[in-house]
């Protein structure tokens, strides 16, 4: 059985955002791909998601904090919304004109109706196999992807697994995906 993983390459997430931005332009499938690198949340969380839950409609403004109460898990999760994502979804919100009630990631016939996991699959996948050499690669992968990232950037295992929401470390280190070749390189660069 093969298991989801982050996109370890910065390049390769730019080639995957990029896809949906110059290959196939797709304003809606590039917001969901940079919406899921950014926030870190499950396929099913993004897809619930409203206008309303992430833009300000009377005072045409973007919401400093989007507050997701996490499907899977039932808790409260509150994501800072970061530039990236702001423009990814302004550029979107300019083209689709929503009403407050229509889902963000919505089928293109009907914005009372959200994408379905497996559309967002689709999606996903299809930019992967265009721009990356790795196979196994899924919705949850942009999730991971965040972590991979963040610990890279010397984010605290910790503080991720509290984004996360996980219950215990052994989950989030899986989560991250490190392998062999990141404990190695630790050994060869440790200097007293």
């Amino acid at each position: 059985m093969s298991t989801t993983q982050p996109i370890r390459s910065s390049q390769d997430v730019k080639n995957l955002i990029d896809y949906y931005d110059i290959q196939k332009p797709s304003l809606r499938n590039r917001a969901l791909i940079v919406f899921g690198l950014h926030t870190a949340l499950r396929i099913s969380d993004i897809l619930n998601l409203q206008w309303q839950d992430v833009y300000q409609f009377d005072k045409n403004s973007y919401v400093p904090h989007l507050l997701v109460y996490e499907k899977k898990t039932g808790k409260a999760s509150m994501i800072a919304l970061s530039p990236h994502i702001i423009n990814a979804l302004e550029d979107y919100r300019i083209w689709k004109k929503p009403e407050k009630s229509d889902y963000i990631f919505c089928k293109t016939t009907n914005p009372a109706k959200p994408l379905c996991r497996t559309q967002a699959y689709r999606i996903v996948k299809n930019a992967a196999t265009n721009t990356l050499s790795e196979t196994h690669i899924s919705c949850h992968s942009l999730r991971k992807t965040f972590g991979y990232h963040a610990w890279k950037k010397g984010t605290s295992p910790v503080l991720l697994m509290d984004i996360y929401n996980h219950s215990s470390f052994v989950i989030t280190k899986r989560y991250l995906g490190i392998e062999q070749d990141d404990r190695d390189l630790l050994f060869k660069k440790m200097d007293y």
